[in-house]
């Protein structure tokens, strides 16, 4: 029996929908929630990204405050502008756009955004905050993989979660997200240490496989009816598309499909929620400014 194929597009187009009626409450209130983006010179992926969050920026009635600077703006010229965005009390999200150009120091810059408007949840505050359970700004990727479980009604109480991946963006967050009390899972971090990882993996519920190495997870290493959440983006040769390449997951979606019982697609699995917990971060951000008001 084939996995069910979990749909993030439809359910990030309902976050953001939320998000949008929250948006129009705001603004008959006199507060327009605003993020600016910060590109640092022409990155393929990095401007493919940055469109993506200003469709959904558009889409939500935000203001977009996108800046989009030259390769050779140096690291001094982004940390003044960065400090500006931190004193501007119509921005209530700064989002640099990472990676940067090799001259710029990335933890200074994230160093320098302010934890109140780190919508990306990168900054060490933000992070300390999730370690220890104080509110604060999730990081997005993976608070929209939580959110897939959640919508899906997969039960994640008692259960055994694997995550393949230890990096400060999705493997380290996401497990510490799956082991909190309103989710409740028993987890096992994997990463390139592990020895016997198709061992571990057989008796996860819940595999979220984030090693930024297409095929990591195959069938023969899932139990039957586990959860698999693939957030890896691979760009691969494929001749028939127009682009000459295809995007695929870290793992073989086709193989492990017949033994899950649910799975996230790669294309339109875990991407589109990163953006609208973007826009959930954003909308949050501006309705503490406006408690404060």
């Amino acid at each position: 029996m084939a996995a069910v194929i979990i749909d993030g597009k439809q359910i990030a187009a309902d976050v953001r929908a939320d998000v949008a009626s929250k948006v129009s409450e705001l603004k008959q209130k006199g507060i327009v929630p605003c993020l600016a983006v910060i590109l640092v010179g022409e990155n393929p992926a990095s401007v493919s990204y940055v469109t993506g969050k200003r469709k959904a920026l558009a889409e939500v009635g935000m203001e977009d405050k996108s800046i989009m600077l030259p390769e050779s703006t140096s690291q001094k010229e982004l940390l003044s502008l960065i400090e500006t965005l931190n004193k501007d009390d119509s921005v209530h999200g700064i989002l640099v756009q990472l990676p940067l150009p090799k001259h710029i120091d990335e933890d200074k810059v994230i160093m320098a955004i302010s934890p109140e408007k780190d919508v990306d949840g990168f900054h060490p505050v933000s992070v300390g905050n999730l370690m220890i359970g104080r509110p604060g700004f999730l990081p997005c990727t993976p608070h929209g993989i939580i959110v897939l479980l959640k919508k899906m009604n997969i039960e994640t109480s008692g259960k055994h979660a694997v995550v393949i991946g230890r990096s400060n963006i999705v493997g380290k967050p996401v497990s510490i997200l799956l082991a909190r009390k309103d989710v409740n899972c028993t987890v096992t971090m994997c990463h390139t240490g592990t020895k016997n990882m198709a061992e571990i993996t057989k008796t996860a519920d819940i595999i979220v496989v984030a090693s930024g190495h297409p095929h990591t997870l195959t069938g023969d290493m899932v139990k039957d009816g586990a959860v698999v959440i693939d957030v890896g983006v691979n760009r691969i040769p494929d001749a028939s598309k127009k682009s000459g390449f295809r995007l695929i997951g870290d793992c073989d979606f086709d193989d492990v499909k017949e033994k899950a019982s649910f799975i996230t697609p790669v294309p339109g699995g875990v991407g589109p929620m990163t953006i609208a917990m973007l826009m959930f971060n954003t909308l949050e951000s501006a309705q503490k400014q406006a408690e404060k008001a």
